[in-house]
């Protein structure tokens, strides 16, 4: 690091944030279930205090399950904070917990499917659970990785994001303001490419498909990248496990036909897996996100 990248991160408006990460490094020493106890109590915690974001939670999960009553989305609510606490607070683990460790906590399902056929570049597919974080350094571990990610307006969380996301095989992060060229240079190079498009970014490269019965504002990248370089899609999926078991990272089977001839279609299936999977365990999407922000043409806000 640079004298004045050094200079930078350790200004004062940042000590804040430093005082953050001695807490979560504090924190990576614990057993695991204390860390969940108290990522429990403090989301759960959070969750009870009104605001914009809670909003936002509620919000979505009246949008997406109008037919759940309202008790049980109001304990979907807490349990989302709560998970998401959890896994803010286990980013200790993943920036100082040894190899060894983060391969305990974090088993991997039907391992044999995590290249595909072996032939192909693989894309896989990580929509955005509260333990995306978690299974993306597990998979780290075993081969060399690439992935996307949206760079921090604070520096010092910047820097030990990448820090954090780099400590195994050197993987390739690619800032997204860098584009799709540097995606393709990887593919193209067999690395496999760790790919959250389940976000809402506005209209530019997004169509509008089904999501919960609800015309969403989706990435159209997924089918894009697969034609252009022949990579299989594999989903990954990492769910938190109660307690202290950890947590379990399912690969599933490849997909066949994809992409097909019609783009709005693949992204209407990717959009349907997704919908599938957060319907097995609500609480741990991430529900924060104003996923239904952009409208078709002439809609109103969702979000009020």
């Amino acid at each position: 690091m640079s004298a004045a990248a050094s200079d930078t991160l350790w200004r004062p408006s940042l000590l804040p944030v430093w005082f953050s990460v001695g807490l979560l490094w504090l924190l990576h020493w614990l057993p695991l279930p204390l860390q969940v106890a108290l990522g429990n109590i403090l989301g759960g915690l959070l969750a009870l205090l009104p605001g914009k974001r809670r909003h936002v939670v509620a919000t979505n999960l009246a949008l997406c399950f109008p037919d759940t009553p309202k008790r049980e989305r109001d304990r979907w609510l807490r349990q989302t904070y709560q998970a998401s606490m959890r896994a803010v607070l286990e980013h200790g683990l993943l920036w100082w917990g040894s190899e060894a460790r983060l391969r305990r906590l974090v088993r991997i399902d039907n391992p044999d499917a995590v290249l595909g056929d072996g032939k192909r570049p693989v894309i896989w597919l990580a929509p955005h659970f509260v333990g995306l974080d978690m299974g993306g350094v597990r998979l780290s571990m075993d081969r060399q990785v690439a992935s996307m990610y949206a760079p921090s307006k604070n520096p010092a969380s910047d820097w030990l994001m990448l820090r954090g996301r780099s400590r195994f095989h050197a993987p390739v992060l690619i800032a997204k303001s860098d584009g799709i060229k540097p995606v393709l240079k990887a593919l193209k190079a067999h690395l496999p490419f760790y790919y959250l498009p389940d976000q809402d970014q506005g209209r530019l490269n997004a169509v509008f498909v089904p999501f919960f019965g609800i015309q969403t504002a989706t990435l159209s990248a997924l089918p894009r990248l697969a034609k252009l370089t022949g990579a299989q899609i594999v989903p990954v999926i990492t769910r938190q496990l109660p307690g202290g078991a950890g947590y379990r990272l399912h690969c599933y089977p490849p997909w066949d036909n994809f992409p097909s001839d019609d783009l709005e279609a693949d992204v209407a299936r990717m959009n349907a897996f997704i919908e599938e999977r957060i319907r097995e365990m609500p609480p741990q999407y991430l529900w924060l996100h104003r996923r239904f922000k952009t409208r078709p043409e002439g809609e109103t806000s969702l979000y009020g």
